[in-house]
């Protein structure tokens, strides 16, 4: 394992739990329940039917960089000789159970049988939206993955018998066989049940591969850290950012940026193309489906911040 940069980024660990530097935290119980009583949620089609799945090739070839958007934070990154995933859910319900909890509105944009070689997968953080242990356990049943998480993820997928597994903290970074990952800072906030919030880290992940720099956000607010990781790393050629579950903005806004958000820090960080994540599969704020998509568009100065529907590729350079 090596560490990247002189500068260690903010302490964010109590000796217990983790928490977000020098930011505001994620909201607690009795602001969930003031939330949903006075919830007014847009409304947003049940179910909508306009996913027409990709082909991905097994890989890509000189100095190409390719990706995919599978659906909400799952996307496919390709460039020479590796092929890496994120935050994979194909599960109908971001949820511990089947029969209750956000259920998928849109179709993933790649089909499972369909997904090539998984070299490295990357998970931000213990979310059912994020880490959905049946894609966990499928991707590691085909045994051609490595999987990188946040510090005290690990012993959640080794109890599942999903590995090789990778824990960094942020600043920390795994040298691959063709570039390195780095674990960068993220404004958010961990929980799988109700007692164990914020036991375990959640990041943001740099990937150094090709003479390129891509940048994945996981989930985030908005903050500082942008400016560190561009900073520490450069300007990425691509950064993806988050974009969806930001109302209401009383509740949200600790922990997920709102579109215009998204456009400054793709501003901060001096992204050469940003694509948006996070958004058109789950409803999981009270904005509609479609709602962020609408909104980035309407702020986004011009088409260096991309809009993918589940399952469009870009290639860049």
């Amino acid at each position: 394992m090596q560490h990247a940069g002189s500068t260690p980024f903010p302490r964010h660990f109590d000796g217990k739990r983790f928490f977000n530097p020098d930011a505001p935290q994620a909201r607690g119980f009795l602001d969930v329940l003031r939330w949903k009583l006075a919830s007014r949620p847009e409304p947003s089609a049940r179910f909508i039917s306009d996913v027409e799945p990709s082909k991905q090739p097994s890989s890509v070839e000189d100095n190409e960089l390719r990706v995919t958007l599978i659906n909400h934070s799952t996307l496919l990154v390709q460039q020479i000789g590796i092929n890496i995933l994120t935050d994979p859910i194909w599960s109908w319900r971001a949820s511990p159970v089947t029969w209750a909890g956000p259920r998928r509105r849109r179709m993933p944009g790649v089909r499972w049988e369909d997904l090539p070689r998984i070299d490295t997968v990357l998970v931000s953080h213990n979310h059912y939206d994020h880490l959905d242990l049946a894609s966990l356990r499928g991707l590691a049943d085909r045994e051609q993955s490595q999987f990188i998480v946040p510090a005290g993820v690990a012993r959640l997928l080794r109890s599942h018998r999903i590995g090789p597994v990778h824990e960094l903290d942020w600043g920390e970074s795994l040298a691959l066989v063709r570039g390195t990952i780095h674990s960068v800072p993220a404004l958010h906030f961990s929980a799988r049940a109700l007692f164990d919030r914020n036991r375990t880290l959640w990041c943001g992940y740099v990937i150094e591969a090709a003479g390129r720099v891509v940048y994945f956000a996981g989930d985030t607010g908005f903050g500082n850290h942008f400016a560190q990781i561009r900073e520490r790393f450069g300007a990425p050629r691509l950064a993806l950012l988050p974009i969806g579950a930001y109302q209401p903005r009383w509740f949200m806004s600790p922990v997920h940026m709102a579109p215009d958000e998204a456009v400054r820090a793709h501003q901060i960080l001096g992204a050469e193309t940003s694509i948006a994540i996070h958004h058109g599969t789950f409803q999981l704020g009270d904005e509609g489906i479609d709602t962020p998509k609408k909104r980035l568009c309407e702020c986004s100065p011009d088409d260096s911040f991309l809009v993918l529907n589940n399952g469009q590729s870009v290639r860049l350079a």
